[in-house]
């Protein structure tokens, strides 16, 4: 490749090609979001004019990270509502000492950039509230400092709650995953698919050494190690299958069977998951031990125990994702269903045995 072929690769798309799902999701949540966050503060603010003439300018940018960048450290609720606010105050803090405008723009935002960076909460729309406060004086003369309380803070604030309900509603984790503090089962001792690996704390030292803080969460990137080890194991045992490591001859569940009943092939079998399935042989949900745990009612039936929306797998489906799912926090067991119908399980106890097994030849 020569230099020429080099710099032209390198101004190009550093970005993966969106989802066209994923871009319809992160437009229409920025709309809506903008425009239920200026109907909200018009009314919240018994304002008489425009709703829209309660926004400003770089919320438009605070909302594209919220919408669709909801995993970034720059997108997060303190990051956005503290960044603009101390911005605001910063610009509004240098009109007041310096009058020559030439001076007071990039003042301002580089005050602003240095107490965001002061009060970890770097937000780079904060920087364009700084530099619209700075050109535009008369919009802070009547209210002052107050003006970054509203509509800066307040605009931002509303804009963030917005966002967290819609990203949620959309499978979008907002505010970002935090490190637990605890392991699944509420004991001190770390997920057992993290006692061998790195701490949040190294997690966040190496980011910080690499520059990277404000790119990246910790615990997203201990996710994406977590994936990336996860893929490299699966490739490593010869792209094994859920076919390959499945059981067979599955012991299932009507949806009327009683608590009674449950108990007793539980107990006699030493299962840890029952799949219940359909008299055609449809799969409806996955039940485990710990459903009837506390259960005195001998008349309640599986179906009103058994989980519908537990992960499943296809006779094709790697191992990469069903390690995924069995780790510890997770499913005891994975269903393998074939246009519906329950054709296998892989339970630990299938996987471990598997592993084993490739991992010993």
């Amino acid at each position: 490749m020569t230099s020429g072929h080099r710099i032209l690769r390198s101004l190009g798309p550093a970005l993966a090609r969106p989802a066209p799902v994923e871009i319809l999701r992160s437009a229409l949540g920025a709309g809506i979001g903008l425009l239920a966050c200026g109907l909200l503060a018009s009314v919240m603010l018994d304002h008489d004019g425009s709703a829209m003439s309660l926004l400003i300018a770089p919320l438009g940018a605070s909302a594209f990270l919220a919408f669709c960048v909801p995993n970034s450290p720059l997108a997060q609720p303190w990051s956005a509502v503290v960044g603009n606010c101390v911005s605001a105050l910063a610009a509004i803090t240098v009109l007041h000492l310096v009058g020559e405008p030439m001076l007071a723009v990039p003042l301002a935002v580089a005050s602003a950039v240095i107490l965001m960076m002061l009060v970890r909460a770097m937000h780079p729309p904060g920087g364009a509230v700084a530099l619209l406060i700075a050109l535009n004086p008369a919009l802070v003369a009547k209210a002052g400092f107050a003006f970054a309380l509203v509509p800066v803070a307040f605009d931002t604030a509303v804009l963030v709650v917005l966002a967290t309900l819609f990203n949620r509603a959309t499978g979008r984790k907002y505010p970002f995953r935090q490190p637990p503090v605890e392991s699944p089962h509420h004991t001190q001792d770390t997920a057992p698919d993290r006692r061998l690996g790195l701490s949040a704390d190294d997690l966040g030292r190496i980011l910080s050494d690499l520059r990277l803080a404000a790119n990246i969460g910790p615990e997203d990137l201990a996710r994406l190690i977590g994936a990336a080890e996860a893929e490299a194991t699966a490739r490593h045992v010869g792209g094994l299958t859920a076919a390959d490591v499945m059981s067979h001859d599955v012991v299932t569940v009507l949806p009327d069977a009683h608590v009674d009943d449950l108990t007793r092939l539980f107990l006699s079998r030493g299962f840890k998951t029952l799949p219940v399935v359909g008299d055609d042989g449809q799969y409806l949900g996955l039940l485990s031990q710990a459903d009837l745990l506390g259960q005195r009612d001998d008349r309640v039936e599986a179906q009103a125990l058994m989980h519908p929306s537990c992960d499943f797998a296809t006779p094709g489906t790697p191992l990469a994702p069903l390690l995924k799912l069995l780790a510890d926090g997770g499913q005891q067991s994975v269903p393998v269903l074939d246009h519906g119908k329950l054709v296998g399980i892989v339970t630990r106890s299938d996987m471990i045995g598997a592993l084993a097994y490739e991992l010993s030849r």
